[in-house]
């Protein structure tokens, strides 16, 4: 792939500054190049993209990088995949990210994919999105409307398509401080490592001793975008939790979700591996979350 040409001309600007780059997008044809991983492979395989402008946005400083205070982490939307991976604070504070991180594709395309380019791809495997959901993050956009905050869990409309308006920018992913006594856990089923995601799930939990006080349950790969459960979720609050529990939990995902076949997958196997591996990723996060089983 690398040593393909693209085959069309294209206008390029890599602006220093985000109003520099908010005013070049009142053009026509504008994209936006983050990290390239997407969109790079799209224009080399042909695809005839809309556009006249190509905007890359890496250059500007206040993009870039991980921030903490009191009320959790800020990451910049143009940061490196690889750099959030292995970023002490995030290992420590939100390992489900880190989870998908290290499962996400190559080790190169690590280094090039940024966070906001996974969110505003808006596939429908996109790895970060699950933890980013039940760690209750949140996206950031500017544009001429000045700035939106968006609930992580809401910005995702369909394949491809998100909150994201004409004319704005994905600037920083927010997550913030979690409980005492909560852990959370990200799995995924892949052909090979490299593969985007057959299926994904991540699952969110706080305790109160042996007893389940808070609950959330994400899930990839098997609707039109990634989604959370929050229904189920919420028949875990309360309850003692027990590999029993965790593998009833696992089934009721399973009955409640509705993949497709495609070329990765057929749905009778996303079905299968999700009551196997929801139970999995519950048993992580509560043992995360300094509970015993």
């Amino acid at each position: 792939m690398n040593t393909r040409i693209i085959p069309k001309e294209y206008n390029y600007t890599a602006p220093q500054t985000l109003a520099e780059a908010l005013d070049i997008l009142k053009q026509k044809n504008v994209r936006v190049l983050a990290g390239g991983t997407d969109l790079i492979v799209r224009l080399k395989m042909g695809s005839e993209e809309a556009m006249e402008t190509m905007l890359d946005i890496k250059r500007i400083p206040e993009l870039k990088g991980i921030a903490y205070c009191e009320k959790g982490a800020h990451i910049g939307a143009t940061t490196a995949l690889a750099d959030i991976e292995e970023n002490a604070e995030i290992i420590k504070n939100y390992p489900a990210l880190r989870d998908a991180l290290v499962a996400m594709a190559a080790i190169a395309v690590r280094h090039m994919g940024t966070i906001g380019g996974n969110f505003v791809n808006a596939s429908p495997v996109a790895d970060t999105a699950g933890p980013v959901m039940v760690y209750g993050g949140q996206v950031h956009l500017k544009g001429p409307e000045g700035e939106r905050v968006i609930p992580a869990d809401e910005f995702f409309v369909g394949p491809g398509k998100s909150q994201l308006k004409e004319g704005e920018l994905l600037t920083a992913i927010t997550l913030p401080v979690q409980p005492a006594d909560s852990g959370a856990a990200f799995f995924k089923k892949t052909r090979v490592k490299p593969d985007i995601s057959k299926i994904s799930t991540t699952v969110y939990v706080e305790r109160d001793g042996e007893t389940i006080t808070n609950c959330r349950i994400a899930m990839g790969a098997v609707a039109a975008k990634p989604i959370t459960l929050p229904e189920i979720a919420k028949e875990a609050i309360g309850k003692k939790a027990s590999k029993a529990l965790f593998a009833e939990m696992a089934a009721k995902v399973a009955d409640t979700i509705k993949p497709i076949d495609d070329i990765r997958s057929t749905a009778e196997y996303r079905k299968a591996v999700a009551n196997v591996m929801v139970a999995e990723a519950f048993e992580v996060a509560w043992k995360r979350a300094g509970g015993a089983l």
